[in-house]
């Protein structure tokens, strides 16, 4: 079973514990079918007018926390650009308020990221296959390397009418087992991969804007675009569809499930990283996954931790 439904009568007597986390862990999409994070019809009904102006909209609105930024909107006023900030801002903070009641092991131990808007229908979009929802892969961001850390994301969506349809695979362990060393694994402990990574050390020391990705990093971008360019892989026959309807709430660790989305518009999301350590089961971590494949440490806090057992 790919869902684990809580209630929000669970949520209010604090009665999950550590149940939603082992099954985030495991791959497993934990639905909220009766809860809703907005309180205001007004702040969806502002959401939805921004695609009448569809041309100022890049791929996804982003609302940043640590600077109370929004990107990837041009606003008409200074009115309408305060409007979109505040109403992002509320959203991820009620995200991250149901995230730590429903993942209280996690509380006080992840670093917050990116909340999201997406305002674009997914299905049929011309985009080039890297940037493609509709292909199944597993999460990595390019400029903001997680160091192993898992990227935990909590959805909803807001279209009144119709719903946002996913297709699934899992568990990952099973996809690492199978397509991991195919996708370069052995290969991010030296040579190239290796030299990438000193080049963009030298560059930071320089002050150079250059991410700082660790192996496992670097693999996890080479994962994802792996899985989307595999025919194989993109045909699994074990692959799962599902749908959430209007206003339902939903989170996932976006790097332990292979996930697409087959279609569906004006949905939002939350992600926070959530180091290994911070894990109730932090064995199944793709981290832990991929360094007993590889037989290496894949992160240098991981390669001095090993060095003192």
């Amino acid at each position: 079973m790919d869902i684990f439904a809580i209630t929000k009568e669970q949520i209010d007597s604090n009665s999950i514990g550590a149940s939603a986390c082992e099954a985030l862990e495991a791959g497993k999409i934990v639905a909220l079918p009766d809860h809703s994070l907005f309180d205001k019809q007004a702040d969806i009904d502002f959401l939805l007018g921004l695609q009448n102006n569809a041309s100022a909209l890049h791929k996804n609105v982003a609302y940043k926390p640590a600077a109370h930024k929004v990107t990837g909107a041009t606003t008409k006023t200074p009115q309408e650009a305060e409007q979109l900030l505040q109403v992002m801002s509320d959203f991820s903070k009620r995200a991250l308020t149901l995230l730590a009641r429903v993942c209280q092991p996690y509380a006080g131990k992840w670093k917050t990221d990116y909340a999201s808007y997406r305002p674009f229908e997914e299905q049929g979009r011309d985009l080039p296959l890297k940037q493609r929802n509709d292909l199944m892969h597993v999460d990595a961001f390019p400029s903001r390397p997680t160091k192993g850390g898992g990227i935990l994301r909590l959805f909803t969506q807001i279209n009144p009418s119709k719903d946002r349809v996913w297709r699934v695979s899992g568990p990952f362990d099973a996809l690492a087992d199978k397509y991991a060393l195919q996708a370069g694994l052995k290969e991010v402990k030296g040579g190239s991969a290796a030299m990438k990574r000193a080049a963009a050390k030298l560059g930071r020391a320089l002050g150079i804007n250059v991410p700082d990705r660790t192996a496992y990093d670097q693999f996890m971008l080479g994962f994802h675009d792996f899985l989307k360019g595999s025919e194989e892989f993109q045909h699994a026959p074990q692959a799962r569809q599902m749908s959430f309807r209007p206003n339902q709430v939903w989170m996932c660790y976006t790097d332990v499930l292979a996930h697409s989305v087959l279609s569906g518009q004006y949905a939002l999301e939350q992600t926070v990283i959530v180091p290994p350590e911070a894990k109730v089961n932090p064995d199944i971590a793709p981290v832990s996954v991929l360094e007993r494949i590889a037989g290496f440490p894949l992160t240098p806090s991981r390669g001095r931790s090993l060095q003192t057992v």
